[in-house]
């Protein structure tokens, strides 16, 4: 194994453990902001560190125009996905209570 493949595994690891990280905040957290900020925060960091292990597998110029098309649609839409989900909770005043997910059976 070359340092290249050893790095692209630690970040695809990483970026998993991120991911990972985003989906129990989602299903842990119990108001909108809360769980806006676990579903944007880690999930755009564990993206950019897959898109980094995926280039360093196959370290490229034709490899990397897309995979950066991909991060910088990343890095622009969460921001303001989050933005406008966090601007429509705060003004249903109702950023405290009003998603609580269903009890489990």
């Amino acid at each position: 194994m070359s340092v290249l493949d050893v790095a692209a595994a630690a970040c695809l690891l990483a970026g998993a453990l991120l991911a990972l990280s985003a989906g129990v905040g989602l299903v842990r957290f119990h108001n909108t902001l809360n769980r806006m900020h676990a579903g944007t925060k880690p999930q755009v960091l564990g993206v950019l560190l897959v898109l980094l292990a995926m280039w360093l597998h196959r370290p490229t110029w034709s490899n990397a125009g897309p995979l950066l098309l991909v991060a910088i649609s990343q890095v622009v839409t969460v921001p303001v996905a989050a933005y406008m989900i966090g601007r429509a909770a705060y003004s249903r005043e109702s950023s405290d209570d009003d998603t609580e997910l269903p009890a489990a059976d």
